[in-house]
């Protein structure tokens, strides 16, 4: 049976999946991971990598071809997203990467993927398990550099969901934090900064994807996980719990606007925050209520279901075929 590996390195974490073909045509997990890198550490202002986050990449990087040589892998396929795309030196990513990844399967390097693929990859990822009957879908993948707005329809097997509009907007939780929320916690004049750059960021995305189709949204990544632990209430982070659980709008507000106005102090004594997440997630916070502000309001959503499975799956189904 065919092994394969997806990884995803985007402008804050670096995850892997592990993974081989089910009997139904979606995927058997093997292994996760998730590493908080921050290889975007300091690309919207300078436009390249700092040496200490390419480092750091490596690293996580390393261990994780360690895994995927453990375990058998036959197929690999990394790919990388926002802050890449923005790197005036990714040359010397793909140094690293290629050496690296060429351990498991001769000639594999790193790709860098467009908005456009990164949203299909994240659609195709999300909605596997869901009834097509609750569609369409928009997929939210709110990343640290990058916001991916999916509209489309599932079919419930591999490959077979339907992408209807896409567009990636250049507004992630690193990103907006860099950006506009500079002191802990912000301040209301940040805050209001932050607010008119989502909207700047947002607009064409609104042109390009028609929201008010919207049957049902879906958010994927980090932030909207988190976002959903602490609505559930959990004391601890459970993948389990969250993926596909559903989240009011009423309590995702609340939730929003707690972390927004919370110091990195108290979001770091959240039981369910990774601590790579307790300085961004504020401006993870403020994209999200936006989004939820427009879709109440252009199709009548008053509710966020989340998943825990998003681009890596997307990948990951690609390399099955």
């Amino acid at each position: 049976m065919t092994r394969v590996a997806a990884v995803d390195c985007g402008t804050n974490s670096i995850r892997l999946l592990v993974a081989e073909p089910a009997t139904d045509s979606g995927l058997v997990d093997i292994h996760r991971e998730m590493r908080v890198v921050r290889l975007g550490q300091g690309v919207d202002a300078t436009g390249l990598f700092a040496d200490e986050a390419i480092e750091r990449t490596r690293s996580a990087l390393a261990d994780y071809v360690e895994t995927m040589k453990s375990l058998g892998v036959q197929r690999v396929r990394m790919v990388a997203t926002s802050a890449t795309r923005d790197a005036g030196n990714r040359d010397d990513f793909f140094t690293m990467t290629a050496e690296l990844l060429g351990q498991v399967v001769s000639g594999t390097v790193a790709e860098v993927i467009t908005g456009d693929e990164e949203a299909r990859l994240s659609f195709l990822g999300a909605v596997g398990e869901l009834d097509p009957a609750d569609g369409p879908f928009l997929v939210t993948d709110l990343g640290g550099g990058s916001t991916e707005l999916v509209l489309g329809h599932g079919a419930g097997a591999r490959s077979a969901a339907v992408v209807d509009a896409a567009y990636s907007a250049n507004i992630g939780c690193v990103r907006l934090t860099e950006r506009c929320l500079h002191s802990d916690p912000p301040t209301e004049s940040e805050i209001s900064a932050g607010r008119e750059f989502i909207a700047e960021r947002l607009a064409p995305a609104l042109a390009a994807v028609a929201v008010d189709r919207t049957a049902t949204w879906v958010g994927v990544a980090g932030t909207m996980t988190t976002l959903a632990a602490l609505g559930l209430g959990m004391d601890t982070y459970d993948a389990q719990r969250i993926h596909l659980s559903r989240i009011g709008f009423d309590r995702l507000r609340e939730v929003c606007h707690s972390l927004i106005e919370m110091t990195r102090v108290d979001r770091a004594a959240l039981g369910p925050m990774h601590s790579g997440r307790v300085d961004v997630i504020g401006g993870g916070s403020l994209v999200t209520l936006e989004l939820a502000t427009i879709l109440a309001e252009r199709a009548g959503i008053d509710s966020l279901v989340v998943s825990e499975h998003d681009i890596l799956d997307g990948i990951a189904l690609g390399l099955l075929g």
